[in-house]
């Protein structure tokens, strides 16, 4: 089974080509559906005790929390070793789970892959990617967004150029919908041809 990590800056097109993965019949589990589903659960009582006044009625409030550690290195640092091995366990027993059912792709939707030093849990890394104008237009219509927390999101993102020069593999998102799900469609060919590769070497 090949592990396909998919990453990408905010605004390069991430969660629109997981959801294509998706609808090939791809399982794809996403961090940002983890998060928001922990941060209901498990994780709440662990960011309220580190970060008082950001859970409201047992679940934490994301506007609060952003308020909270945007622009702060030390409570960013502290927010990440709280939830990011939460993550990390659920996309491991995502990956057993189907690994189990027989599944010879899976991809790993995580935002910050490069960021966290996840690199090691994937087998290939897909970078998708879009012209800076495409990337701020995308960004700017997103609700509550302004220049300067758009500003704070990218300082503790990895460049765009530094992801794409370390990818196996990198889609340009900015020449559309169809265009992207093209490249999409091919690209797990490709994987699903050297899955079936593999599989046949070790035969031998």
């Amino acid at each position: 089974m090949i592990i396909l990590g998919l990453t990408g800056s905010i605004g390069m097109g991430k969660s629109t080509a997981a959801r294509m993965f998706a609808d090939e019949g791809i399982p794809v589990h996403d961090s940002d559906e983890t998060v928001h589903r922990l941060y209901a659960g498990p994780a709440a009582a662990l960011i309220g005790k580190a970060f008082p006044g950001t859970v409201v009625n047992g679940t934490v409030d994301r506007r609060r929390l952003s308020a909270a550690v945007l622009g702060r290195p030390e409570a960013l640092r502290r927010l990440g070793e709280i939830i990011h091995p939460l993550v990390r366990a659920d996309a491991d027993a995502f990956v057993e789970r189907h690994r189990a059912q027989g599944a010879r792709l899976v991809v790993l939707d995580i935002p910050l892959l490069f960021e966290t030093g996840g690199t090691d849990r994937v087998d290939s890394i897909l970078v998708v990617t879009a012209p800076p104008d495409v990337q701020k237009q995308r960004v700017m219509a997103r609700p509550g967004m302004t220049e300067e927390k758009f500003a704070a999101i990218l300082a503790n993102q990895v460049a765009d150029k530094e992801k794409r020069r370390n990818a196996d593999f990198v889609i340009d998102t900015g020449g559309g919908m169809e265009a992207t799900r093209a490249e999409v469609r091919s690209l797990i060919s490709r994987l699903l041809a050297r899955d079936r590769n593999q599989g046949q070497n070790k035969g031998i």
